[in-house]
């Protein structure tokens, strides 16, 4: 099944729902872009993989499914690396994106304040868990090439609208950005999905191009009209629900039409994305034997040997005492 989109365009909505996707797209009528992102089987490995409390759970899910979507845009191999560090009971962040569609990351918190806060029954606010700090977005081309970096507050506000804040006053650009994380009963047992949607409004300052209309032209998109589709644009895209971002049985080709069929969309076949950890034996082992004989005293186990547990993904690597002298 398909339904027609504005300008003559159609989305194929009748497909079975995608998971661990970016799809980017632009509306036709006002050349606003986006890119939209599933998670399901990806998120849920990195999250499973540690016992993180439910609010820690969460807020590392809308950070996956953040760094996942703005560093699909990327053209080049590399990453793209967000991280926070703020004074809440989640003091950490890390999500590592690679280019070529795979990511990994971790949450660093205060197990005791976490359990204080969830011990009169009441969920607290993302801002609550975050604090105060700072949220880093990194740019690393990789190579000798240079890193760019990208910081601002986090001043009781929430990820996405840290992120928000990022795009106006870097990169003077409109953004509207939403996330969503939440636990889903399938084939028995409760999994982590994820979701958000990004739209921003491209203008013709700061070497962004304004998009080609569906007739191939930019002629007559006077400032202002450019702010009235934005407008436009970011009320539609606020009218997302949580639920509809993460639904595994709404495709987020329909959900596109969905949110944009007034506008017209032109969608991607979108990206895949997955998780995947980049440790090893033979790396965690070349790290290990690194350390001074003083130093690796004070790490080993009372039979002699050491044991190293990645962050990322929790996979435990023992190194007996022959392995290590």
């Amino acid at each position: 099944m398909s339904e027609p989109a504005a300008g003559g365009e159609t989305l194929d909505t009748g497909a079975p729902p995608d998971d661990d996707i970016v799809i980017a797209f632009q509306t036709l009528q006002s050349g606003v872009v986006g890119r939209l992102i599933r998670l399901g089987p990806a998120v849920d490995q990195v999250l499973a993989s540690h016992a993180y409390p439910e609010p820690v759970a969460r807020i590392l899910g809308e950070a996956l499914a953040l760094t996942a979507m703005l560093g699909s845009q990327l053209k080049f191999d590399g990453r793209f690396i967000l991280q926070t560090n703020t004074d809440g009971p989640l003091r950490l962040l890390v999500v590592n994106y690679q280019t070529s569609g795979s990511f990994r990351g971790y949450a660093g918190f205060n197990a005791e304040a976490i359990a204080a806060l969830l011990a009169d029954g009441r969920v607290p606010s993302d801002t609550t868990i975050l604090g105060n700090g700072h949220l880093a977005l990194t740019i690393d081309p990789g190579g000798d090439m240079e890193r760019y970096q990208g910081i601002v507050e986090i001043d009781g506000t929430s990820l996405s609208e840290a992120a928000q804040e990022y795009f106006r006053r870097s990169e003077q650009l409109a953004s509207f950005i939403k996330l969503s994380v939440a636990r889903h009963f399938a084939g028995g047992a409760w999994r982590w999905r994820a979701g958000g949607i990004i739209v921003q409004h491209l203008t013709a300052e700061g070497g962004h191009e304004i998009p080609e209309r569906d007739d191939g032209t930019t002629s007559g998109w006077e400032p202002s009209e450019a702010d009235d589709d934005w407008r436009r644009v970011e009320m539609l895209a606020r009218t997302v629900e949580d639920h509809e971002l993460i639904d595994p049985l709404l495709s987020p080709q329909r959900l596109l039409y969905r949110l944009f069929h007034e506008e017209g969309v032109r969608a991607s076949k979108g990206l895949a994305v997955a998780a995947k950890c980049g440790c090893s034996r033979e790396h965690v082992g070349g790290f290990i034997r690194g350390f001074g004989k003083d130093e690796l005293a004070d790490l080993r186990d009372p039979d002699g040997g050491v044991t190293v547990t990645c962050e990322f993904c929790a996979t435990q690597y023992h190194f007996s005492s022959a392995d290590l002298d």
